[in-house]
């Protein structure tokens, strides 16, 4: 008997979880508001505009383009790297718009929206150091992100680099300025950006040639919450077919931008990913 209660109490708890977890979509039209987590340190996929405060960039305007979808009004909340994933299970955000790459590990813990971007990581180093490419990092120190996979990447491509990680990428840059390390890791665009920002200063600095690894950034949604993710990737959709993608792409990162791509080597078209 008593086993056969415990079983029971075990599958009304299931049932219970079941229709709570089923009702993600149905909670946010409730509530009035979609929760988005973004980095908010991200130039130019998040960060704050210095003259209004408000947080703007590439991934907001794809958050406020999915908050508009389903009727509610967009809420954007700042997290850590490290805390992405973590936030997003706990259901502290709904989804998340924060430079997200798409990896099978990863895959295991939330599932992904259509890939939103494409890029490569890079290395930015002070001419000074010597450092030509990626293998003259063999001993040396470089600094990057805490919690993405900038450290496991350039760990994979050079095995005896000493990586130092601070809480956010704009950490990490200023840390290469001190001297703290020969290099600072990071997404190809951002690098491109941070050297932007350097002014006058960027002729002391370059980016390595050589990628670490291709990055496919796309939205995370939480395990199992299908109905989520359709809204997420008809939104998605819509924007690619409308043409309105392309212009928010065109917005942050074309030739009238620091970051100056002329061209969109993607679309949001798929989810899937290679290895």
């Amino acid at each position: 008997m008593r086993i056969r209660f415990i079983a029971s109490l075990v599958a009304a708890a299931f049932a219970v979880s079941g229709a709570a977890h089923a009702d993600q979509l149905a909670d946010i039209k409730k509530k009035g508001e979609l929760v988005v987590g973004v980095l908010g340190t991200d130039e130019p996929n998040s960060f704050i505009d210095p003259k209004t405060r408000e947080l703007i960039g590439y991934d907001v305007d794809l958050g406020k383009a999915i908050a508009k979808k389903i009727g509610v009004k967009p809420v954007f909340k700042q997290l850590a790297v490290a805390a992405r994933i973590p936030e997003l299970q706990q259901g502290h955000v709904d989804i998340l718009a924060a430079s997200l790459t798409h990896n099978k590990e990863r895959e295991a813990q939330i599932d992904f929206s259509l890939t939103t971007f494409v890029t490569g990581q890079k290395v930015l180093v002070k001419k000074a150091s010597g450092i030509k490419d990626v293998a003259d990092l063999a001993g040396k120190r470089v600094v990057t992100v805490k919690g993405g996979t900038q450290e496991p990447n350039v760990r994979k491509a050079v095995p005896t680099v000493d990586v130092v990680t601070f809480e956010t990428t704009q950490q990490a840059f200023l840390a290469l300025q001190q001297g703290k390390g020969v290099g600072y890791v990071n997404d190809e665009s951002s690098l491109i950006d941070d050297f932007a920002k350097l002014g006058e200063r960027n002729k002391d600095y370059a980016i390595l040639p050589t990628n670490l690894s291709v990055e496919p950034l796309a939205l995370g949604i939480k395990k199992g919450e299908t109905a989520v993710k359709s809204v997420v990737d008809e939104t998605l959709r819509e924007l690619e077919k409308s043409g309105e993608a392309e212009k928010i792409f065109f917005k942050w990162y074309g030739p009238q931008t620091k970051i100056k791509f002329t061209t969109r080597p993607f679309k949001f078209e798929s989810d899937k990913i290679d290895g």
